[in-house]
C-alpha cells in the first residue's frame, strides 16, 4: 500500500510540474503538439491508454526485486531507490533517472535492472502510439 501511495505522490508531482497553460489568443498546446512534435512526451495522466508492463505493475516489481543485487558489504541495507523513465512508442525504456537512492552503488545497480527490463505496452493517445513519463521504485529489504 505505501509503493502504490508513493507513486501516486511521484506521479502527482511530475503532473504538476509537467503542465502549460493557455493563454488567451494562443492555439491549445497539445494540439499544437500533437500536430507537429512527434517526440512528446506524455505524462500518465495525459493519455487514452496508460502504458502497461506485461503481466501487469506486480510483475515488473517482482522482475525489479528479483534481479537487483544488494551490494555485498551491506546484508542488512533497506530502503527504497526512486527513478523516473520514458516509454518509447516501441515499448523500450529510455531516459532512466535515479531519483533517490540508497548510496553503495545501489543507483547503479538499479539502473543496470531497469536496463534489462522487457518492453512495455507503449501508451496510446487518440489511438497513436505516443512517448510517456512513469516513475517507479525498488525497495530493497
Amino acid at each position: 500500500m505505501k509503493k502504490f501511495l508513493l507513486l501516486i505522490l511521484i506521479c502527482f508531482a511530475q503532473i504538476t510540474f509537467s503542465q502549460t497553460t493557455k493563454e488567451v489568443g494562443k492555439p491549445n498546446v497539445d494540439e499544437v503538439s500533437d500536430i507537429n512534435n512527434e517526440n512528446l512526451v506524455y505524462n500518465t495522466q495525459g493519455v487514452d491508454e496508460k502504458p502497461e508492463f506485461p503481466g501487469g505493475v506486480a510483475v515488473f516489481n517482482s522482475f525489479l526485486d528479483k534481479n537487483f543485487i544488494k551490494p555485498a558489504d551491506k546484508p542488512k541495507m533497506r530502503g527504497k531507490i526512486y527513478f523516473t523513465f520514458i516509454i518509447e512508442k516501441d515499448g523500450s525504456l529510455r531516459d532512466i533517472k535515479i531519483l533517490r537512492d540508497l548510496g553503495y552503488g545501489t543507483g547503479d545497480e538499479a539502473l543496470r535492472v531497469i536496463k534489462l527490463a522487457p518492453k512495455w505496452n507503449p501508451g496510446k493517445h487518440k489511438n497513436k502510439e505516443v512517448r510517456t513519463l512513469n516513475a517507479g521504485l525498488i525497495t530493497v529489504s
